[in-house]
């Protein structure tokens, strides 16, 4: 859910105009726990809106791991078959939140990982395109019947109703520069829809540094709610709903508790995902949260 595979950096460019050392910081320091163990600050790069300093000038060596299963149709163990038993509950749930804006259409999915989510809504008579780098995972899309594009200038459309980015805009360093191309890419009143990561969920507050949905410095976008709608706002796109990804709290806290205690604490993990999710029901502030945006102007 939040580590891409290795080729991910082909699909975005390494340099950004829009990463500048700034004096607001929020006292954070991170540690990459997945490939360096190098440190990283968080600051404050917007209003609600967080940033991963510094950026490496090589981001490709920090997604060198074998430890991804989001790019992955594997089953190998207890761990990864309940991954990809809840992946498969919730690309059905997915599939229905667009079809209460749009019953039928054409879908372009950046960052589609093995096809799954759009070989799901190719079962519903979706025209599907998707946009993934790594090559591992466009052959294992092939087998889904999908031939997925590793660039967004190879796409075949002009025009899309729906675009998607499963947890994939918090590793865009040329943030602006991509929903600039999504707004041209999208019909008139289409959806534009993002899931990220929220730091103001409890999660991130227990966890703190150790919080896995940090992610640094693969994740170089860290999202509140009013922060991400306030950037979509400045591109013409209206915020229509959101929707939480409340196994996400799971997911992040398992995760979480390796970071912080080198292993598996499963209960505690369970117990903090779940009180998350009890606390958000309430303030909204969960997790992780998908957001659907409608093209204006």
């Amino acid at each position: 859910m939040f580590h891409v595979e290795q080729n991910i950096f082909s699909l975005i460019s390494t340099t950004n105009k829009y990463f500048s050392r700034q004096n607001s910081e929020t006292g954070l320091v991170c540690k990459d726990h997945l490939v360096t163990n190098e440190k990283f600050q968080i600051l404050e790069a917007d209003n609600g809106i967080l940033k991963t300093d510094p950026v490496p000038p090589d981001l490709a060596k920090y997604y060198e791991s074998k430890e991804y299963i989001s790019h992955s149709d594997s089953k190998g163990n207890l761990f990864n078959r309940i991954y990809q038993l809840v992946k498969s509950h919730m690309l059905s749930k997915k599939a229905g939140w667009i079809r209460e804006f749009i019953s039928q259409g054409d879908i372009l999915d950046f960052g589609a990982g093995t096809g799954e989510f759009l070989n799901k809504m190719k079962s519903y008579y979706w025209n599907v395109e998707g946009v993934e780098p790594n090559k591992t995972a466009r052959e294992l899309a092939i087998l889904k019947g999908l031939n997925l594009k590793a660039d967004l200038d190879q796409i075949q459309k002009s025009k899309y109703d729906v675009i998607s980015l499963w947890h994939v805009l918090e590793h865009l360093p040329d943030l602006e520069n991509k929903l600039s191309q999504f707004h041209k890419l999208l019909n008139d009143n289409g959806v534009l829809i993002i899931a990220v990561p929220n730091y103001n969920s409890y999660d991130a507050n227990y966890y703190k540094e150790f919080w896995a949905a940090w992610d640094v410095p693969r994740h170089l976008w860290h999202f509140s709610r009013n922060g991400l709608k306030e950037k979509l706002a400045e591109f013409n796109f209206k915020f229509i709903e959101e929707k939480p990804l409340k196994f996400d709290s799971y997911y992040v806290s398992m995760l979480s508790e390796k970071n912080k205690n080198s292993g598996s604490n499963i209960l505690n993990a369970l117990y903090r995902g779940f009180i998350s999710n009890r606390k958000a029901g309430s303030t909204g502030e969960y997790s992780s949260i998908t957001y659907f945006f409608k093209k204006e102007g």
